[in-house]
């Protein structure tokens, strides 16, 4: 049974549609990223997924309706929000005792050895602490909870590179064991290439982009193309192409590697690269959207 399967969800705000008809099915062990522009739905989406919010269709989560049945559901999830939801007074120790206090699921000695390779003392309240300390204190804390499902909203953002480092690269040594399933949404898309095994983009409420990460570095490829190049390359019909100091950047759906060396440096895009030109190239969104 799927962790995550939804059909036809939908959700709107008055006239404005967060969430226009998306199908969604995550298995069990995968990283999936969700990518999108501000604005695209990805929040609304994680909100239903923990039951924070009605919706229309259907969604069932650890085979749970998120909506009717929160309090069953979230004995098994996890959930890092975009915004701080630790009050300010309240004291390290103290956020321990409450998460031991109300999940049943909850190990502090866990949690104290993840806090153990930080510089958070136990005595500290919140409100002292930086932005990556927190960070840190939030993943401690739901590291420390055996669920299934992590749900993770933004958790890096407006952390410098080397928190943001430390933080998956905690979330991959001392969290994920390929059982538990984590879906994360983020603009810092660049540093998810190596943590990710899915990756979905999604605008205007919509799905545009499914694809799993071996089928990511099997199928798309990236040429810096050779001067001289320029027109045989674009006969091999590239998805999109840009400028970059004055080279010609061209990137492929499913074009033989050797044929694309002919015509300059190949290279694996990166996720970016590809979110560009997905979104920017409609036909390039009918390629991309399939696993």
């Amino acid at each position: 049974m799927p962790v995550i399967e939804a059909r036809g969800l939908r959700k709107a705000f008055g006239k404005t549609i967060a969430i226009d008809g998306i199908d969604l099915c995550v298995q069990e062990g995968r990283i999936l990223g969700l990518i999108g522009p501000n604005g695209a739905g990805k929040t609304t989406v994680l909100n239903a997924i923990v039951g924070l919010i009605p919706y229309e269709g259907q969604l069932k989560v650890l085979g749970h309706d998120p909506w009717t049945e929160r309090d069953r559901l979230m004995r098994n999830v996890t959930f890092i929000a975009d915004v701080a939801v630790l009050p300010p007074w309240m004291r390290v120790c103290q956020a321990l005792d409450y998460v031991a206090g109300v999940h049943p699921r909850f190990d502090r000695g866990k949690a104290q050895g993840f806090l153990a390779k930080t510089e958070i003392g136990s005595a500290s309240r919140v409100r002292e602490l930086s932005k990556g300390m927190v960070t840190q204190l939030q993943l401690a804390l739901v590291m420390a909870i055996d669920a299934r499902l992590l749900v993770l909203d933004e958790p890096t953002l407006g952390l410098d590179i080397l928190y943001r480092k430390q933080f998956y690269d905690t979330l991959l040594t001392d969290y994920y064991d390929r059982t538990r399933t984590i879906l994360v949404t983020t603009h810092q898309v660049e540093e998810l290439q190596h943590v990710l095994t899915d990756l979905m983009f999604i605008n205007h409420g919509r799905i545009v982009f499914d694809c799993s990460m071996e089928a990511f570095e099997s199928r798309y490829l990236e040429v810096t193309v050779h001067p001289d190049c320029i027109s045989a390359a674009r006969e091999l019909r590239p998805m999109h192409e840009r400028q970059l100091l004055g080279r010609n950047i061209l990137l492929f759906d499913s074009v033989d590697r050797e044929k694309l060396a002919a015509v300059g440096d190949v290279r694996t895009p990166s996720i970016a690269d590809l979110f560009i030109a997905v979104l920017g190239n409609p036909a390039g969104r009918s390629q991309g959207a399939t696993r």
